[in-house]
């Protein structure tokens, strides 16, 4: 018999494996994988901060976990989010990703992920996507021991949204682009307690 996750404290979830996860990454096991393996590890290369700069975007007003099942079909669909092929898209292309039904389909979001692979290629002229959005890293990380004190934007997270709108950029608020540096490990949020706070070797515990 498997046991039920137990709260042990505000936000803090313990699993069946003895574990402590946010509420958010605790019960569905999609989620728990996410967590576990890949939120909030730098991620240095084009390829993948273009792919999670993309995700985030078409992540606005919708759940994560909705994005996290469908990035399969997001890939499938963007050619792997390689920002050279992405940068090509013709109206065709758009029109066939509106008819989609395995991504979200919003066009100004289709439009911005084709605009801001034009924006990423043209962008390492001055060393690359990565390069310049872990540019803005701050000198310290929050530490944060319940939900409510997670940050949904800081001053360098409004920097970076204004300066990747001067390189051509959109979709790229403040907010959203906090949550992306929290998930390529700009930045730790993850609470005091939890089993991954720390272990991205950008930030101590």
């Amino acid at each position: 018999m498997t046991s039920e996750p137990a709260v042990v404290s505000d936000g803090l979830v313990r699993g069946a494996d003895g574990l402590l996860r946010p509420a958010w990454a605790s019960t569905d096991p999609l989620m728990r994988e996410y967590y576990d393996t890949e939120w909030g590890m730098p991620v240095r290369d084009e390829r993948g901060m273009y792919e999670r700069l993309t995700l985030e975007a078409f992540q606005s007003g919708l759940s994560w976990a909705t994005i996290l099942r469908k990035r399969p079909a997001f890939r499938a669909a963007f050619d792997d989010f390689d920002p050279d092929r992405v940068a090509q898209y013709g109206d065709a292309d758009v029109e066939r990703l509106m008819g989609d039904a395995a991504i979200v389909r919003n066009r100004a979001k289709i439009t911005a992920a084709v605009g801001n692979a034009r924006a990423t290629v043209a962008l390492r002229e001055r060393g690359g996507l990565a390069e310049f959005v872990w540019g803005f890293r701050p000198s310290t990380t929050p530490r944060p021991q319940t939900v409510a004190e997670i940050p949904t934007q800081s001053p360098e997270s409004r920097e970076l949204a204004k300066a990747l709108r001067a390189q051509g950029f959109s979709f790229v608020g403040p907010t959203t682009m906090y949550a992306l540096m929290e998930a390529v490990g700009i930045v730790d949020t993850h609470l005091i307690g939890s089993h991954r706070r720390g272990t991205s070797g950008v930030w101590p515990g």
